[in-house]
């Protein structure tokens, strides 16, 4: 993914209070937790702020577009009905229209380049012009990012049909078999071809706004509002009459073979080149929508840090230690004490790193001293049994200064938790809603007879009961009378567990 140059200077920072810790110890809602929080979202907004004074993002319409509402019939912007068009499907993600050509059956969605009925142009052919849309691959990534490409042609936009000779007439975008390459190709038809490319790393359904400007004495590719790779040269090779005849395909070939794998949203066709700047207006508009698609923020996934579980023969402190958190001052001074329940982040900055990454400053405030405070992150503001789980990212200390590295510049939230552990199982409440989405209120939450914190600490699933699952017991067993009677395989360490004369663990050692 390329990374966007004005990143670091068009972060907005939101912090506010979360969460007051209630002191009526009934069962509460995921809603109302005993736990506290304080949010940070960071996202990067529209770089319309570094815009020149008095400029705006273009304005004039473009000739043809196609936002996909209609996904019944598929007609265009401008209300003209496709030529043909088979085995499409449709997808909510995106801006919340998207055509999915993605099948093991022939598929297109074919278009007339000139409008019979009232003579209007769908796409110029040639003459200047300029083509945006944004994509996102469905089930493929690109090799440079460890998957293994498409595995074929995939057609982006196709006029015609392209032959090695030249000899049939063509016009379109596709993606080489690797995912690897942006390739814009004209063929005349009678021998002559003209190619354009850049290099892309793309991964599965994280979308990207791509925009070809094309002329006489130019030709550019964009990818995310920046300029790839251009060719002052400029095109003068156009696919002739019989090629435009069969119209344009988005996302397949014309036999509906070659086919993108992929979602497409707001596809518009100008008839002049778009300046460089009005491309990058309208990715910085647009790309607030795409980047908060929850698909999309849930792909940027985060990885817990590695913990120091205390494992005493009462209750496991498991999920403990600095884990990823970076100090770099203590004893912040002047230094707010409130009570362990109200703590909260301050001083937040964050600033993009020479490999595209951010990373995250922040002093905690409030609590007590001496107090370990959980510091959780993820890429999607996700609650609930079903939400998007939370990564620990480590302990840390009231009146310190610490730095998270290797952050994505999309989207990021952090949540403060206490250590309140409700129910003793050694996880707190804000580790069991966030992470292990087990019962707060319920020391053994699969009801199979281990503690939820032992489960963690033994890399078990805490949520699924073993005692009614057999083929989940894949590392302890337990007797006919259903006591724990064995467990071997303690997350890959060497290690020991006693058991009381009941099968329940007493202890663990690693």
């Amino acid at each position: 993914m390329n990374t966007h140059p004005h990143r670091s200077a068009t972060l907005r920072l939101i912090v506010a209070k979360l969460w007051r810790l209630l002191h009526d110890p009934a069962p509460r809602t995921a809603w109302h937790v005993r736990w506290v929080g304080c949010l940070l979202f960071f996202h990067l907004m529209s770089a319309m702020a570094q815009m020149p004074p008095g400029y705006s993002p273009p304005t004039n319409r473009p000739i043809a577009s196609w936002s996909f509402q209609d996904h019944t019939n598929w007609n265009s912007d401008q209300g003209y009905p496709p030529i043909s068009f088979t085995n499409l499907n449709f997808s909510w993600l995106g801006d919340g229209m998207s055509l999915v050509v993605d099948t093991n059956l022939p598929a297109w969605l074919n278009f007339n380049v000139i409008e019979p009925s009232t003579g209007a142009t769908n796409l110029v052919l040639d003459a200047p012009g300029s083509v945006t849309f944004w994509y996102a691959p469905a089930d493929w990534s690109s090799t440079n990012t460890g998957g293994a490409g498409s595995g074929q042609w995939t057609q982006l936009i196709d006029v015609g049909e392209w032959a090695p000779d030249a000899s049939y007439g063509y016009w379109g975008l596709s993606i080489d078999p690797a995912g690897a390459n942006l390739w814009f190709v004209a063929q005349d038809g009678v021998g002559d071809t003209y190619s354009l490319s850049a290099p892309i790393s793309w991964t599965t359904n994280y979308f990207h706004f791509v925009c070809l400007t094309y002329s006489s004495t130019n030709v550019s590719l964009y990818l995310d509002g920046l300029l790839q790779t251009n060719d002052p040269g400029g095109l003068s090779i156009w696919p002739g009459p019989e090629a435009i005849s069969g119209g344009i395909c988005f996302g397949s070939d014309t036999n509906g073979l070659m086919q993108a794998g992929g979602s497409f949203n707001n596809v518009k066709a100008f008839s002049y080149p778009l300046a460089a700047r009005d491309v990058q207006a309208i990715f910085d508009v647009n790309y607030n929508y795409y980047i908060v698609d929850p698909y999309n923020m849930a792909m940027m996934t985060f990885v817990s840090a590695p913990s120091n579980p205390s494992t005493s023969p009462d209750t496991p402190n498991v999920i403990t230690g600095q884990g990823d958190l970076l100090i770099l001052i203590t004893n912040v001074s002047p230094c707010i004490s409130a009570s362990t329940n109200q703590v909260w982040f301050t001083n937040v900055t964050a600033t993009t790193a020479g490999d595209g990454t951010m990373g995250i400053i922040f002093t905690i405030e409030g609590g007590l001293p001496n107090v370990p405070y959980d510091v959780f992150a993820n890429s999607v503001f996700s609650f609930g049994t079903n939400g998007v789980p939370w990564a620990w990212m480590g302990q840390g200390y009231q009146c310190n200064t610490y730095m998270l590295t290797n952050m994505p510049t999309t989207a990021c939230f952090l949540v403060l938790g206490t250590p309140q552990d409700t129910d003793g199982d050694g996880l707190t409440d804000a580790y069991e809603l966030l992470v292990s989405k087990t019962d707060p209120h319920n020391a053994n939450s699969n009801l199979d007879g281990i503690l939820d914190g032992w489960e963690i600490l033994l890399g078990l699933n805490p949520t699924i009961s073993n005692l009614t699952s057999p083929s989940a017991r894949a590392n302890y067993g337990y007797t006919l009378a259903d006591w724990l009677n064995s467990i071997t395989g303690i997350q890959g360490k060497s290690g020991s567990i006693a058991l009381d004369n009941e099968g329940n663990v007493q202890s663990v050692s690693q």
